[in-house]
């Protein structure tokens, strides 16, 4: 479904990304892991169109997306949940989920009815405005608005970063949800015993480059990797 070829990008005069490849295939959930500043965010800033890369290539259902508008990106069918939630502040719970509401091919899997049931807090909340809602509330906010897109895939960068346990664990039941329903997945977050629980793979990033790739049960089984690429 998506696939991620030599991947290369700057901020500037500032080469983040030097070789970035991977693949997602439909209903599996990927994983992108490295310490802070390996280039975990720029990859899906890339992927998106909100950075132009200058080399390699991003395809989508067999379709190069390299550098497209983000717009155009999104309507290929990638729902994107930014760091930092992003949600819109002045608009109420459920102004912002019909915001970027959209069906494919004629179909809605994901409706308001269907949001509010997986996560039935904000159907709680969908009079508040963004800025009256919990961190906990706001990532749920930005993953409901995600998938009333109708997305072929999700993308979620920092999927639990700040939140409480509690609230953490129900993010982790949200994914463990739409992986049963077979929604393709990649997902950026820092808890790797969490993530190797549902995922299907691991992508580690170290200097903007793709240097390990692997299963859960090949992830848990070297310890060295957590040495080498993960742990501060």
């Amino acid at each position: 479904m998506l696939s991620v070829r030599n991947l290369q990008a700057s901020y500037g005069a500032a080469q983040v990304l030097f070789d970035v490849s991977f693949d997602i295939g439909p209903g599996e959930v990927v994983t992108l892991l490295g310490r802070n500043g390996m280039g975990k965010t720029t990859t899906i800033r890339s992927i998106m169109g909100l950075l132009h890369p200058h080399g390699g290539e991003v395809r989508f259902d067999g379709t190069p997306v390299t550098g497209l508008a983000p717009y155009r990106v999104a309507k290929a069918g990638i729902g994107l949940v930014p760091e930092g939630r992003q949600i819109f502040p002045t608009l109420s719970v459920e102004e912002n989920l019909v915001a970027t509401a959209s069906s494919r091919l004629g179909s809605r899997r994901w409706t308001l009815d269907a949001v509010y049931t997986l996560f039935p807090r904000l159907k709680e909340r969908r009079t508040n405005l963004g800025t009256q809602l919990s961190g906990g509330e706001q990532q749920m906010l930005a993953i409901g608005r995600a998938l009333m897109t109708n997305p072929k895939l999700v993308i979620l960068d920092e999927a639990t970063e700040g939140l409480a346990p509690l609230i953490r664990a129900e993010i982790w039941d949200c994914l463990k949800h739409l992986r049963s329903e077979h929604q393709s997945i990649l997902v950026i977050d820092k808890n790797v015993n969490a993530l190797a629980a549902f995922a299907d793979r691991h992508v580690i990033l170290e200097k903007g480059q793709t240097v390990w790739t692997g299963t859960s049960a090949e992830l848990l089984a070297d310890a060295t990797l957590k040495d080498r690429y993960l742990h501060v």
